[in-house]
């Protein structure tokens, strides 16, 4: 059995864990998996929109225990080679060009955090809880951290690293981590609200406005980021999206990228 379903349906790629014998844990093996199914969405002009979801209970439980058995016996060596590879996989997931979606269906623990915290958008079911359990295990979630703190603050960051206290989806959603909380019938219409959000907005648009807010929020303000931000609306206006958006707003029609 996969340990990935993948498929595509009117522009939207579906990327589900499928481990629910292991509540979705990662491996190695899942996680160059991963990498590449995020790889080849962001390189496939038909995908506008990327869902993140997962087969079970469990969105995910973070590193799979067999693995790290094996892991416990690598030298340090192939310990930081399992990490670079980890690493990788957060930063595909969160530079991808496409908008991405993370419906959390159930306990996401450790690197299942990372994952969440790496989309841009994330559902949660009502009753789903998170978790930063490395501290438990004697160590540390270093490879997701730069994705937690970003969305939940240093300061909460530093209560949750240390205490691996779980916390709920409500909670999540007030620190940031969690978009929308939702009953677990109505997760799916919050993901397919969203997707029709997505799908009626100019595809380069969006890929130029997730840079925009990395961008604004970690440069410095000053004039290096005000000539950039004028820089890009200026790429944009000429773009021909940009010109066929205006084009059809004033001629009160849809764009070119809506279909029907």
């Amino acid at each position: 059995m996969s340990a990935l379903i993948i498929d595509t349906k009117t522009c939207v790629r579906f990327i589900t864990l499928n481990r629910p014998e292991r509540h979705n844990a990662f491996d190695d093996g899942l996680i160059a998996e991963l990498t590449q199914a995020f790889l080849a969405a962001s390189a496939d002009d038909g995908v506008r929109v990327v869902v993140l979801d997962s087969v079970g209970k469990s969105f995910s439980a973070g590193a799979d225990l067999e693995w790290m058995k094996r892991m416990a016996g690598y030298d340090r060596a192939r310990n930081l080679e399992d990490a670079k590879a980890l690493a990788r996989l957060m930063a595909v997931i969160d530079q991808c060009p496409k908008p991405t979606i993370a419906v959390v269906q159930g306990a996401a623990y450790g690197g299942g955090v990372g994952l969440a915290a790496t989309c841009d958008m994330v559902v949660a079911a009502d009753h789903a809880l998170f978790c930063l359990s490395e501290v438990k295990l004697g160590i540390i979630p270093a490879v997701i951290s730069p994705y937690v703190v970003r969305a939940i603050g240093a300061r909460a960051s530093r209560r949750y690293f240390q205490t691996a206290e779980t916390f709920s989806a409500t909670k999540a959603a007030e620190l940031g981590l969690v978009s929308e909380v939702a009953s677990p019938d109505q997760l799916m219409a919050v993901r397919d609200r969203w997707i029709a959000a997505l799908l009626v907005n100019g595809p380069a648009a969006m890929a130029a406005a997730k840079d925009l807010a990395v961008q604004a929020a970690e440069r410095p303000l000053d004039d290096s980021l005000r000539a950039w931000t004028a820089e890009r609306i200026a790429d944009l206006r000429a773009s021909d999206e940009g010109k066929e958006g205006v084009t059809a707003f004033l001629e009160r029609r849809k764009p070119s990228w809506i279909g029907g």
